[in-house]
């Protein structure tokens, strides 16, 4: 067998773009030979794909999915809301979702999770779709909630199929009460959670930095009225409490459903009809193409119109 040098490897990935693994394979099973090893990539459709890697993919689908007392969310993400639409990458969306349950919210372990419609990895597949479909794609993001005794209940929110759709939320119930009660609030729960997007489940969970930030606008308002620093320190702890954190805290917030009572209260209510105390664990919201920075150039459909000589 041809030893296979890292600069070889190298030269291969610089000139297709594909990963450093897929380069190492594609020499070894050609000997070493580069033209071979490139056309092996493009067979295999990883060379493609590499090209298409840096074009900015932010659309896609969130998929939610709840098995009883566990859950999982994952965002897998294309170019274009078209490839969104498409029945193909539904059917993934679907299929990798389902594989999320397994694997506990670990994305490494959900990338090397074997498909069941074939013998490849999720990895793997996601790749073969690139080269199939023609748009970058990527399985962004996934995370898991689980519960001993309870429920965590799934939504989704512009629904596109089962189970996926523009927003995923997981909202964990731990009670012993009535489970199918319990499971129907904890759906009205998770589709608060879509609505109002909590930043925390209680203040003691909330980034000390975001904190800090609100302390910082609160005091210069303050300030600029005047007060004393003693009287404007108080002022200031006090809109913390009764201003930020009822926006932001799930506990604290307008449970939306009744517009009047806070999340807190729903939970007592909801309670006394499952038939045992309640306790709210844990969510988790995704948003479709969150934090992912799009750039000047990040609307592929626009790139495609200037292309064809359109405005």
């Amino acid at each position: 067998m041809t030893a296979i040098s890292a600069s070889l490897v190298k030269e291969l990935r610089e000139k297709t773009g594909a990963g450093m693994m897929d380069c190492k394979k594609a020499l070894t099973e050609n000997d070493g030979d580069m033209e071979a090893a490139i056309d092996w990539l493009r067979t295999k459709g990883l060379s493609k794909a590499a090209k298409k890697a840096d074009r900015v993919a932010a659309e896609g689908l969130v998929g939610a999915k709840s098995d009883g007392n566990s859950g999982a969310v994952v965002e897998i993400n294309s170019e274009t809301d078209f490839v969104a639409r498409n029945e193909q990458f539904q059917k993934m969306v679907g299929e990798i979702t389902s594989l999320a349950l397994e694997t506990g919210g670990d994305l490494a372990k959900l990338l090397a999770a074997k498909m069941s419609s074939k013998s490849i990895n999720v990895e793997d597949y996601v790749k073969e779709m690139v080269a199939t479909i023609g748009e970058n794609m990527n399985v962004r993001r996934t995370s898991a909630l689980s519960v001993g005794s309870g429920v965590v209940s799934a939504y989704v929110h512009n629904k596109a199929a089962d189970d996926m759709g523009k927003i995923g939320v997981l909202v964990a119930l731990e009670s012993t009460g009535d489970r199918d009660k319990l499971a129907e609030f904890g759906r009205q729960l998770a589709m608060h959670v879509a609505a109002a997007n909590p930043l925390a489940l209680t203040p003691e969970e909330l980034d000390q930095d975001v904190i800090e930030r609100e302390r910082a606008i609160y005091t210069e308002q303050a300030i600029a009225s005047g007060k004393p620093p003693e009287i404007a320190a108080k002022m200031v702890e006090g809109k913390l409490r009764k201003e930020f954190f009822q926006q932001v805290v799930l506990l604290q917030q307008t449970f939306v459903i009744d517009g009047k009572a806070t999340v807190q209260q729903a939970v007592e209510t909801a309670a006394k009809s499952v038939g045992a105390p309640i306790k709210v664990t844990g969510f988790v919201r995704y948003a479709l193409g969150e934090g992912v920075d799009k750039g000047e150039d990040g609307d592929f459909a626009a790139e495609v119109a200037a292309a064809a000589g359109k405005k």
